[in-house]
């Protein structure tokens, strides 16, 4: 199937480019960007444009920030086209739920991906704690934004979720996998004096499970959660790559590539069912986040 990918920036070119190249299901048949290109590729400015002229494309891949997404999203689905969404897969909850109603009335596939729970020992944790009551658990999700997002400064304005961005990878994992729903119970969030998105935060869930999300990471990067069970302890390390029972090494390893090319696979089994998937739970609980969140100053921040 032809597919189009909007927003050629560095998540698009590292991530969605390579496993749509490798991909048996699709073609990139055309972009859209203000400024990045595919070499090869049939490049627009404006999915207006794209909409009109290339009606053989049936699906589109959107990959722009959250905030500018709504409307671009709402005109793909307007014109009859599937739908899929970077995460997070939207500004607000609301906008997301209106997209999903917009799919249905359509009749088209709209795909909210979450491409940590592709990784590769995401499913055996979940079914390993399947039959398990979690005891407590922690979080340790810390990077380097300015290694994954250098320049990047929509991700600190309002809307563009600061630490949430990747610390909703770590959530996307925590709801796939628990037997049981998680509750946030509080959250304390640090905020740059410069900026209008947190930098670091805190979080406390039920279940005993504590969150450390920080931004500011250099060196080594942190993408860690373990679990106490009534069965024994579960790690799973590396963005939930690499699972670990009791301290030993089960499976996966510490490789990451495998996750986008899984989504666009997905993508190509819902819209052959005629299918859509859209699971916002990772988003509720940075709503709640935002919502219950005490509100820390601190140093200013700038690339």
């Amino acid at each position: 199937m032809k597919i189009a990918l909007v927003g050629i920036g560095k998540i698009a070119l590292d991530q969605h480019v390579p496993a749509l190249d490798v991909s048996p299901d699709w073609e990139l048949a055309a972009t859209v960007s203000r400024k990045g290109t595919v070499d090869g590729v049939e490049a627009f400015t404006d999915i207006g444009a794209i909409l009109d002229a290339r009606p053989d494309i049936p699906v589109v891949s959107l990959c722009l920030p959250p905030v500018p997404r709504f409307e671009v999203a709402q005109a793909v689905l307007r014109a009859g086209r599937h739908l899929m969404l970077e995460k997070p897969p939207g500004a607000t909850l609301a906008e997301v739920h209106a997209l999903c109603d917009l799919a249905e009335r359509q009749g088209v596939t709209i795909y909210a991906t979450w491409h940590s729970r592709m990784a590769m020992a995401v499913a055996a944790a979940r079914d390993w704690l399947a039959d398990k009551t979690v005891q407590d658990g922690r979080i340790t999700w810390r990077e380097d934004v300015r290694k994954w997002h250098p320049g990047q400064d929509w991700i600190f304005e309002a809307g563009g979720m600061g630490v949430f961005d990747p610390g909703i990878n770590a959530l996307s994992i925590l709801t796939a996998i628990l037997p049981q729903p998680v509750r946030l119970l509080s959250a304390d969030l640090d905020f740059p004096a410069n900026r209008q998105a947190p930098i670091a935060a805190r979080l406390r869930f039920s279940q005993g499970i504590d969150a450390d999300f920080d931004f500011r990471q250099e060196g080594p990067q942190t993408w860690d959660m373990e679990f106490q069970t009534d069965g024994g302890r579960m790690a799973l390390r590396m963005g939930g790559n690499r699972l670990e029972i009791d301290g030993r090494h089960v499976q996966g390893a510490d490789d990451i590539m495998g996750e986008y090319p899984a989504l666009y696979a997905q993508m190509a089994r819902l819209v052959s069912g005629g299918n859509r998937d859209a699971d916002l739970a990772p988003m509720v609980l940075v709503a709640d986040a935002f919502t219950l969140g005490r509100r820390n100053s601190v140093a200013d921040f700038h690339f």
